[in-house]
């Protein structure tokens, strides 16, 4: 099923980013988008299973927000990205656990426990709304 977003605002945002160095610019982007996305890993962190046996290496305490992947990730990033050179990139996920993909997706001895599909689920109107709100307060 797909959905129609309409984004507006971009063409002045534009226009303001260029009055900042390229830099500047990329620093604003990432900042925004940091923040942006923290409240949908809070939700993806409260959906996640915890374990209190496992003394705080668990699932729930790897979902992090940042610029940044583990080697595998990086990897795995680079076959599907490979052509496209974004200016920005945040990612909002599990860290480098083997577990993360048996919990969300399931296996044939483990159902799905999704965490982080309902977590863009039930935030992605608001991660856009927030962006923008973002982008403009950093830009002003």
């Amino acid at each position: 099923m797909s959905e129609i977003v309409k984004l507006t605002g971009f063409k002045e945002l534009d226009k303001e980013l260029e009055r900042l160095s390229k830099a500047a610019g990329k620093g604003v982007l990432r900042r925004s988008m940091i923040k942006a996305a923290e409240p949908m890993a809070q939700i993806a962190r409260a959906l996640a299973p915890n374990d209190p046996a496992t003394g705080g290496f668990d699932l729930e305490a790897s979902i992090k927000v940042g610029t940044r992947l583990s080697r595998s990730q990086k990897k795995a990033h680079r076959k599907m990205f490979r052509d496209d050179r974004a200016a920005v990139e945040v990612f909002m996920g599990a860290g480098p656990l083997p577990q993360a993909i048996n919990q969300e997706f399931g296996n044939r001895r483990h159902g799905p426990q999704p965490f982080i599909r309902p977590s863009w689920d039930q935030d992605r109107g608001p991660l856009l709304d927030r962006l923008g709100q973002q982008l403009w307060s950093e830009i002003e």
